[in-house]
């Protein structure tokens, strides 16, 4: 029987006298080496932790660090520390900057835990500055998330700054603090000396269209990021600059896997240029432009893509307008030329029956296309008996679209399911696997990195 927090470390219990110096972890030798097995547990040196800074011993911390000691126990390795502030599955008080520092001091040189999610949580700029210690001490750190951390310009200098010598992250997540352009700048800098870090998030950052700017210059030479988040600039004027320099970085990068451009205000004429430089990119394979505003001349410019481009394999349109025109420009194509693209999302893109039936046709002589997600759309009954087709033949697995048929009184609806690209970017589920294939498809079509 797992025994809780409070079970494991009675508050009744006469706590130990605090050490004179910082206790020594139980997986370290006294000689400072790493020992063959772990002696006491994370628990045990959290407990001490706490006693020693007068800080407040947290049961929910306690829980985690529980089942991390029994999962060290069972001698598995690669462990993700995950401290996240938004579980609904028990009481949770988030951690806090100094509470931080804490769990910081236990993932020093331990060897079991190569990952730490502390997302939605208040560390703030205080918390970024022992960030960038551990950054500096832990030597076998590869994913970091920090989401939604109430993190700022200085706390995003900080970070940036450590990773000057890191070699060993290979993942990071910054999205929802408000780092802004000044922050922006100082990781596009860091693009130009880091050689290990292969993923980054920018999204909601704040970031400004110097920042943007800056990261695809960078990236015109640098050939180790594979995953690139950059949604939700904030953006003046009405001439697109950013999908100018985009454009021009996809030309000259080779590199790039994965970009995430949501939220950029990209029109047609600035989807032109992603595609224009989508003729000459042999790397992209997965890329998101949903919430903009592209219609059906953007996607003229896409379907001719898609008949020459032989890497695309994942492609988000959400939210955007390309109605029934734009549907079937992108139907006539997968239907006869393009046999590489694998997902394909248009959710709440104003297409009607006509768009949503063609697009269910093309699958049927389109043997490489998987995944389609159409909710959000007008439906009639001819798209409701389409798609309902293709799922009860076969073609079509419910697991890859986000929508399922029933009948009521002898009449086809469709209902909608929680599958899609990336549904589980901002949140995880209460139950369940939190990183699903059918609710993530984007992350496993197109996989850079382990993680979210």
């Amino acid at each position: 029987m797992q025994r809780s927090p409070q079970e494991a470390r009675p508050e009744s219990r006469t706590p130990p006298s605090a050490p004179s110096t910082t206790p020594t972890p139980a997986w370290a030798a006294a000689d400072g080496s790493e020992a063959a097995e772990p002696i006491g547990g994370l628990q045990e040196y959290y407990y001490e932790l706490c006693m020693e800074k007068s800080q407040e011993i947290k049961p929910f911390i306690l829980h985690i660090l529980q089942e991390v000691d029994e999962e060290i126990e069972q001698g598995l390795a690669g462990i993700t520390l995950n401290v996240a502030g938004n579980c609904h599955l028990m009481p949770v008080e988030r951690v806090t900057g100094e509470d931080f520092w804490i769990l910081c001091r236990i993932l020093k040189n331990n060897p079991y835990i190569n990952g730490l999610d502390v997302k939605y949580n208040l560390i703030g700029d205080v918390g970024a500055s022992y960030a960038t210690e551990l950054l500096q001490e832990q030597h076998n750190l590869i994913y970091l998330n920090l989401m939604f951390n109430d993190i700022g310009p200085e706390g995003g200098e900080l970070i940036a700054k450590a990773l000057h010598k890191n070699t060993t992250l290979k993942h990071l997540r910054m999205t929802g603090n408000k780092i802004e352009n000044k922050g922006g700048m100082f990781f596009a800098a860091v693009l130009q000396i880091n050689s290990s870090l292969e993923k980054l998030d920018l999204g909601d950052c704040d970031l400004g269209m110097q920042s943007v700017i800056a990261f695809a210059t960078v990236l015109t030479q640098n050939q180790t990021i594979k995953g690139l988040n950059l949604s939700r600039p904030i953006l003046y004027g009405e001439q697109e600059e950013s999908t100018v320099h985009l454009g021009h970085m996809l030309k000259e990068n080779q590199c790039l896997v994965e970009l995430h451009v949501c939220k950029h205000d990209i029109k047609n004429c600035g989807m032109k240029q992603l595609c224009d430089a989508l003729y000459l990119n042999r790397s992209l394979r997965y890329l998101d432009v949903s919430c903009n505003k592209i219609t059906q001349d953007g996607m003229v410019c896409l379907a001719d893509v898609l008949k020459k481009n032989t890497t695309l394999e994942v492609i988000d349109l959400s939210f955007n307008r390309i109605e029934n025109a734009g549907a079937n420009y992108l139907s006539d194509t997968l239907a006869s030329h393009n046999r590489t693209l694998k997902a394909l999302s248009v959710v709440s893109n104003n297409i009607e029956g006509e768009g949503l039936v063609a697009l269910s046709q093309s699958m049927k002589t389109n043997p490489t296309l998987s995944n389609i997600y159409i909710w959000g759309n007008k439906f009639d009954e001819a798209t409701c008996v389409a798609y309902s087709d293709l799922i009860h033949m076969g073609r079509l697995k419910s697991d890859n679209t986000d929508v399922e048929p029933f009948v009521v009184d002898g009449h086809v609806y469709l209902a909608e399911v929680s599958n899609g690209l990336k549904r589980h970017y901002y949140w995880t589920p209460g139950y369940g696997e939190a990183c699903s294939p059918s609710s993530n498809a984007g992350l496993t079509l197109v996989p850079v990195g382990q993680y979210l």
